[in-house]
């Protein structure tokens, strides 16, 4: 389980204060009591997806998204922490509900962006 804390949330809702939709996102969090997996199935349900699974779901979908996630200039944005940048850069190139972005970006912050991207540079 990858728990957000209450000071993460607040930061968060600084470096996304101009998207309603972070915002949203982040105040579900808040109500899960920091349980990532939680919010952003209880924000699936709202965006009219249907999650299969309670456990690990949000790791599913974050892995659906990595190509574009791991690209050169969103996973740069990610390491430097220009959220903004990011969650532009989702909605621009994936059908990603906006309200479940925050979550995917959040769950690869904390699982960590090389980490998560690493299954990419591996060769078969």
């Amino acid at each position: 389980m990858i728990t957000v804390t209450f000071e993460e949330i607040a930061q968060y809702r600084s470096e996304l204060s101009a998207s309603p939709e972070a915002l949203r996102a982040l105040d579900m969090i808040e109500d899960c009591e920091g349980d990532l997996e939680d919010a952003a199935i209880a924000l699936a349900l709202q965006a009219r997806q249907e999650p299969d699974t309670s456990e690990r779901w949000l790791e599913g979908l974050a892995k659906r998204w990595r190509a574009v996630l791991c690209q050169a200039d969103i996973r740069e944005s990610l390491a430097a922490r220009s959220l903004l940048d990011v969650m532009r850069a989702i909605a621009q190139e994936t059908d990603l509900p906006p309200i479940l972005a925050t979550p995917v970006v959040i769950y690869v912050l904390k699982t960590g962006v090389e980490d998560f991207c690493k299954p990419l540079e591996e060769k078969l």
